[in-house]
Order: C-alpha cells, then structure tokens, then sequence
C-alpha cells in the first residue's frame, strides 16, 4: 500500500481485475477512483447499480489506512463486509447489533491497522469515543453513503446525518467521497455545503463533481389500471415463477394481508415492516437474501436494507408519495445490470388517502412541498408520456431518444381517440349536481342506475340521467380517470372526494377545447421473460450452477449473490470456462474467488459439457469483458 498521491495507473487496472474480476470499468468510476486517490473530496450522483461500492473499496486497498464507510441501513452491513471479504478485502462493521466483545475486538484490529474498511452507522461516528480513536489510526477516506440523508430537502432526511459536518474539520487531510442514488440539484448543493465538501481549509481542493446517468437502461417501466390488485399481481408473478422480486404497499395491514394472500396461492412471500419485531424483520430479509423465499412484500415508508443484486421485479401495488422514493425503490430492481420489470398499480382512489396525511402537516410551505411532490408523481402515472423521460427530467436530465423501447408508452402501437363528447357527458353530470358527489355517484347517474342515493336526491330527473347506459360502468370510470389525469376535472376532500370542474374542463364542457386519449396495444418492450438478453445463456447450465452457489453460500452462511452474481454465472453459461484460467476471464470472478470457489464451479460446468457433448463452446475476442462479445449459437439455449 501506499500514501503517494501519483499512484500507478497499472496498479488501479491490476487491482480492478484481481480483486474484483473486471476489466473494464463502468461509466464514471474510473474518474471517481483517481481524484479519491489524488486525495480531493468527491460528490457522486449514481444510480442504484452503477457500481459506487466499487469507487471506494478499490481506494481502500491501494491507500494507506482504513476506509470508514458511513451507511444509514445496519441491516445492509453485514452483506456489504462479506461481499468485501469475499473479494479478499480485509472489512467490519460496527453497529449496535454487535456485543460489547465484538466491538473491543474492531477496536482492536482497528488500532493495529489491520483493517481495510471499516462500515459504521452515523450514531456511531457521533460517539465521542470512537472519535477519539479514529484520531489516532491512519484514516485513508471517509466514504458516506446515501448522502442526500443529510439534506432537509431530501426524501428521506436523517438528523444523524447532521453529525458528519464535523468530519471535514476534524479530519481536514482525508478525503470525503459522499455518493447518492437521488439528488436534485437543490438538494446536492446543500449536501456538498454541509458535508463541507471542498471547503476553505487550505488542506482541501474543490470537490471532484458527478452527476451520472438517471438512466437505468435495464429497468422496463410500465403503469397499469389497478382495479382487483391481488388478482393483478397473481397474474403478473404467473410468469416468473421463482424470479426474486419485491412488492410495496402503503400500510402494514395491507403488507400483511398481500403475503398472506401470495403464500394462500403457492407463493413463497414474507412481510417487511416497521410493526414487525427487528428479529423477525432480520429473518425475513435473510429468507429474501439467501433465496429462500422468492417475494418480500414491504411497506412503502419502511427504508429496506436489502442489496440483493438478482431482483427480478419491482411492483408497487399502490401509489407512492413522490418520485424520488419511487426511484430509489424501483431501482433496487436490476442491479446486477440484467432485465428487471418495474410495474406501478394507479388508481384515482390513492390519491385521497395521501392527501389526508398531507393535510394534516402544520407547516405551510412544508405541506406544499409535499402536495408538489405528489402532484409529480400522479403525472408521471397518469400522462401518456414515455416514463423514462419523466423519470429523468424530474431530475433535470434530458433524454435525448424519442421512444425508450423500454418502458409501456414507447412499446406497442399508440393511436390517438377523441373522446370529447364523452367528457362533455361526464362533466355535464357534474356540473347538473352541483358539483358535490363522488365518482361513483356520478358514473350511477350516467349509466341510469337505480339506487336510494339518486332518488333521495332527484338525479333520476337530470338531464344527463341515464344518457350513458349503453356504454358499462368501467367505461365511464376511465373517461373520468382520463379527465383528471389531463386536469379537466380534480378532486377534493377526503374521506369522501368530490369532483370538481377546473378551467380548462368548462373550456372542454362548453365546446372550446377537445379532449383526447392515447390508446396502446399490450407492450411488446423488453420485457424479462419475453426473449431478452437473460434468455441469451444456457439456461439448464445456470439452473445447475445457482445450486452450487446456493449450497455454497448456505455452508458459508452468505447470501447467494455474494458468492457470484447472476450476471456473472450467465456469462459462465455463456462460455463454458473448463478451466481456471478461462473462469479469470469471466467478468466479476477475481483471484479470491477463483480460490474459494473456482474448482467447484470449473467441476459442474465440466461434468455437464462431458453429458451434453454437442454444445459448441463459443471462443471469446478478449478476456474478463463486462459483457460477451456475441450471443452463442440458437441451438445451445436449452432452455428455452
């Protein structure tokens, strides 16, 4: 190790393929590593799965000192110490789940600098104690991980946080790389100022700035009606059986109710939420992890530890409250680089309840930030607008392609229908009852239902009663969906919403304006399990190797990924590597893997080469590339 600031560029390159297994970096990480080596404060803006974890482990084993890594999830530590590990990183943790013996031995190995990373929660870092020891130990870099938790106008605020704007005045020589998945512009700023990042001491440069990409190309994005969302969400995991995935939902009870309801039809679910007891919460996560159990349904407002890097699917079941909490949950979806499907349930019928809870903030211009951030959200669902355009621009990135062809806007044939007289009907109803009732009231009035409510009131001798009783009830419920997506109409009050004509609804009521709706056939997009890039690799081969690393990482009690990626074992059974020196070349298999695992994993792919003589090893161009060179041959898919 060393503490020049010119380290060798050869020696960045040696490190990144012996101990991670790559040989190629990811975009912006390679820009990252040498100004954190140079020693300069970094601020990072990067994607769930970009490979941030990657800019400060590999510092770390060229620098002198430890790393102290600062992460807000205790739950996440331990796997991000045996991923390390694994990579022949010397790491700890230290956090309140460790006893008292546990810790004065990280003491121990710290002050005998023994100890490459070490990863801490913020309430520790506050301790004055383990201040004063940090004072007295080689420290190489400070890395802090979900950064915006230390800005107020960030979706998820920690005042532990608060405490690390002390780190660039005590420790004015060591470098601060703070990286986030999520940052508007407002909320970077304010986290460089309080981080110090850059700041007057003479002893530190302006920070080195990346803003990457939002854009997470293997990510499909699709919105769906929701109506009965159980049987939904029963229909869309029929085709991925198996397939890790993640389910959200607003309220405990309904985290509840939808797992119960997954495992009454034959679905390994568990529950994760707040009311949960930490252990149990511990237990069904490491279920969820160790590919136990395939689904974990969790609250929306529960942050989740979960760095699993083979979920398949993310499923909001309900609306979330704003769209950078929808990022970040959808973006723990794919992070291995492989397809993953993001499907968000929208209903009307959401939006009340959120209001509710936003009404009853005391602060004005706090309760108006939040209704803002909701509004975004309600469009981003409910405007037929490529959703990884919106997705982008919330963060001021523009995406320069006009159709993504990933995502339900941009796939499948689109056709414009005008549906003005249908609104014109709708808004008739509206305006005829005062403006007073509900949905259902009013699409009852439309289609001449006979109730109590619409006898009390005399609607059976308005106009528009029963003008619209050829047409069904889920018709009339879309226009009015399309109406108040496209704000001709809106809703106010809760528990009961009534519905309100706006401006530009009187313009369309009175003739002075049109009113038309997109139509779009099924998606036809890149969807996982319709023919995309994880079905270019020998899937009875991937099969055999995922029990291998299962029983592996079962013995070694570790999540499965951690062993290997899936990422990585596609490529295995992509090219066949018989033995050790064609596994290095496979992208994410470094020299302590190749050591732990590397002869049982060059075995299976052997022993089944010998049974299955007929497949045609491909050759590869280079060695370790991140991705292959070309698909194999049509006729080695056997599992197709």
């Amino acid at each position: 190790m060393t503490h020049n600031t010119q380290i060798n560029e050869d020696a960045i390159l040696n490190t990144l393929k012996t101990v991670f297994g790559f040989s190629t970096f990811r975009p912006n990480q390679e820009e990252i590593i040498k100004n954190i080596l140079s020693r300069r404060d970094v601020f990072a803006v990067m994607p769930t799965g970009g490979g941030k974890s990657l800019c400060y482990q590999l510092p770390a084993k060229l620098m002198r000192g430890t790393t102290v890594v600062i992460s807000p999830l205790i739950s996440l530590m331990k796997d991000q110490v045996d991923a390390a590990r694994g990579n022949g990183i010397c790491a700890a943790y230290m956090n309140s789940s460790l006893g008292h013996q546990e810790v004065s031995d990280i003491y121990r190995m710290l002050k005998g600098n023994k100890i490459e990373i070490l990863y801490i929660a913020p309430e520790r870092f506050a301790m004055p104690n383990f201040l004063e020891t940090l004072k007295t130990v080689p420290i190489s870099l400070f890395a802090i991980d979900e950064a915006h938790c230390i800005s107020e106008w960030g979706h998820d605020f920690r005042p532990d946080y608060l405490s690390l704007s002390i780190i660039s005045k005590m420790f004015p020589d060591v470098p601060i790389a703070a990286f986030t998945a999520t940052a508007t512009r407002n909320v970077e700023e304010d986290i460089c100022r309080k981080l110090g990042l850059g700041s007057a001491s003479p002893l530190r440069r302006a920070p080195f700035m990346i803003r990457a990409s939002f854009n997470r190309p293997n990510l499909f994005y699709q919105v769906e009606g929701k109506s009965k969302v159980e049987s939904q969400i029963l229909k869309f995991l029929s085709s991925r059986d198996g397939q890790p995935g993640i389910i959200y939902r607003t309220t405990r009870d309904s985290v509840a109710e939808m797992a119960d309801f997954l495992v009454s039809k034959g679905i390994s679910a568990l529950p994760y939420h707040a009311g949960l007891s930490p252990e149990v919460r511990d237990k069904n996560q490491d279920a969820f992890n160790r590919d136990e159990v395939s689904v974990i349904v969790a609250t929306i407002a529960f942050g989740m530890g979960i760095d699993k890097s083979n979920v398949r699917f993310v499923v909001h079941a309900d609306l979330p409250k704003n769209i950078e909490g929808y990022y970040q949950e959808t973006g723990r979806a794919g992070r291995d680089g492989e397809p993953a499907h993001c499907l968000l349930f929208f209903s009307r019928g959401d939006i009340p309840r959120i209001r509710y809870f936003i009404d009853q903030i005391d602060n004005d211009a706090e309760r108006s930030v939040v209704l803002e951030k909701l509004n975004e959200i309600i469009g981003f669902a409910s405007h037929d607008v490529c959703r990884r355009k919106q997705l982008l621009g919330y963060f001021e990135e523009e995406f320069q392609t006009e159709n993504c062809g990933n995502c339900d806007i941009c796939c499948g044939p689109v056709e414009r229908f005008d549906i003005t007289k249908d609104a014109q009907i709708v808004m008739s109803a509206i305006s005829r009852t005062e403006q007073r009732f509900g949905i259902t009231h009013i699409v009852d009035i439309m289609t001449g239902a006979d109730t109590k409510r619409i006898r009390t009131f005399q609607h059976d001798r308005i106009k528009t009663y029963g003008v619209g009783r050829d047409k069904d009830k889920r018709h009339w419920r879309s226009i009015i969906d399309e109406l108040l997506a496209q704000g001709a109409i809106r809703q106010e009050g809760y528990p009961y919403p009534v519905l309100i004509i706006t401006q530009k609804g009187s313009a369309v009521l009175y003739g002075k304006e049109q009113i038309t709706v997109l139509k779009r056939e099924e998606p036809k997009g890149n969807l996982p399990e319709k023919g995309s890039i994880s079905n270019q690799y020998d899937a009875v081969l991937f099969e055999k190797l995922r029990h291998l690393r299962k029983k592996i990482a079962e013995e070694g009690q570790v999540p499965p990924f951690i062993i290997f990626s899936d990422k990585t074992l596609h490529e295995m059974c992509r090219y066949y590597p018989a033995d050790l020196s064609e596994m290095r070349k496979i992208s994410g298999v470094g020299d302590a893997k190749i050591k732990q695992y590397g002869d049982a994993f060059v075995c299976d792919i052997k022993g089944y080469l010998m049974a299955n003589p007929g497949i045609s090893v491909p050759s590869r161009q280079s060695a370790g590339s991140d991705r292959p060179e070309a698909s194999p041959p049509r006729e080695k898919n056997r599992g197709e």
